[in-house]
């Protein structure tokens, strides 16, 4: 049937008399990255803008701000749909990240749209989106920065593990189930297992599947030790994400990006946190860091390592983020497509690794 066959179309000489006045169109994504994206959208006036892009969120770097704007997208971790609910996940998030960052998230602003249509950060109009306000830091500062530049040093991994051990230890310690971290770790793995398995990827990672199978199975065996570290304490809401990208080794070290739209991805062993980060430093050529981390966080939190965990939980994030670069291949579009499989590969070999 035509789904317009029964819609009168009034043409210019045509008025409808009892019409009420147009409204404006409401701006688009692609209104607001556009505007967000100039200069001379910012009352503070910078240089220039850059804009970076994730499957969440656009983030404009504006002179001495950045601008976080998530986008209106929905899955099965997380609903940014609607306005309201990006409202609530820009103020969690910045409530979330003045632990670690202090001073570095300023606050929540409201992006409008003027009486005259045009779209606004200061004055006076309707609100259509939300965004985040934070410091702007130094983008040669960053972990990930440093270690391509080799000039990361073992102080700095020294002062890191103060500020993880500081975090850790005041961390709240929520009440879960204690096969909350093993059902986590099954549901993550049948999802890794729904890409890495597509045929169009196969073909371009053998023993993969074989990777999977030891991996599943050590998750298993593995089952009873996941509870006792919940049943123990060992569960605390942590950073949820903590990447190089994501620690800036100023001083002090401000660690920022905190997970801020499933709490229940928060739910973590620091130890396997930790793992994720000394993970995604070996990723960049630099395995010692996550060792060295991993001994003075221990130290300074008076705890042991769980050292017949640590293999699988290293291999668990390795696979993850082996998914996720894949994933990218699955967009419509797909942005530097030559980058995901060379990525999911190094991931995935880490994880192998990690097994043995």
């Amino acid at each position: 049937m035509d789904c317009f066959a029964d819609v009168m179309v009034l043409g210019p000489s045509d008025p409808d008399p009892g019409a009420k006045p147009a409204m404006a169109a409401e701006p688009s994504l692609a209104d607001k990255v556009r505007f967000l994206g100039t200069a001379s959208a910012y009352p503070h006036g910078p240089d220039d803008v850059i804009v970076k892009e994730t499957h969440m969120s656009c983030v404009f770097l504006a002179g001495e701000r950045v601008f976080k704007l998530k986008k209106p997208v929905r899955h099965s971790y997380l609903d940014f749909s609607t306005l309201e609910a990006r409202e609530h996940f820009c103020r969690e998030e910045v409530r979330l990240n003045r632990r670690l960052a202090p001073g570095i998230y300023l606050g929540v602003r409201p992006l409008l749209r003027s009486s005259a249509g045009s779209l606004v950060l200061d004055g006076i109009g309707d609100v259509v989106d939300w965004l985040v306000e934070m410091r702007r830091l130094p983008a040669e500062s960053m972990l990930d920065a440093r270690l391509e530049a080799g000039v990361v040093r073992e102080g700095d991994v020294v002062c890191l593990a103060a500020v993880l051990a500081d975090f850790y230890r005041a961390a709240e310690h929520p009440a879960v189930g204690p096969d909350v971290p093993f059902m986590h770790f099954t549901t993550e793995m049948g999802a890794n297992r729904s890409v890495l398995m597509r045929p169009e990827f196969r073909a371009g990672q053998p023993g993969v599947e074989a990777l999977l199978d030891r991996i599943d199975a050590s998750l298993l065996s593995s089952r009873d030790r996941l509870a006792e570290r919940g049943r123990s304490g060992h569960v605390v809401d942590g950073h949820g994400d903590l990447r190089p990208e994501h620690v800036c080794l100023t001083e002090p070290i401000v660690i920022f990006d905190r997970l801020e739209f499933n709490p229940d991805l928060r739910l973590v062993d620091p130890f396997d946190e930790l793992s994720f980060l000394g993970m995604e430093c070996a990723c960049l050529g630099a395995a010692w860091i996550g060792r060295d981390l991993i001994r003075y966080v221990a130290d300074l939190m008076g705890q042991k390592v769980p050292c017949d965990l640590m293999g699988l939980y290293t291999a668990l994030h390795a696979v993850l983020r082996a998914r996720l670069s894949l994933a990218h291949l699955l967009d419509p579009v797909p942005r530097e497509p030559a980058k995901w499989m060379p990525q999911a590969k190094r991931y995935l070999a880490l994880a192998d690794q990690a097994l043995l």
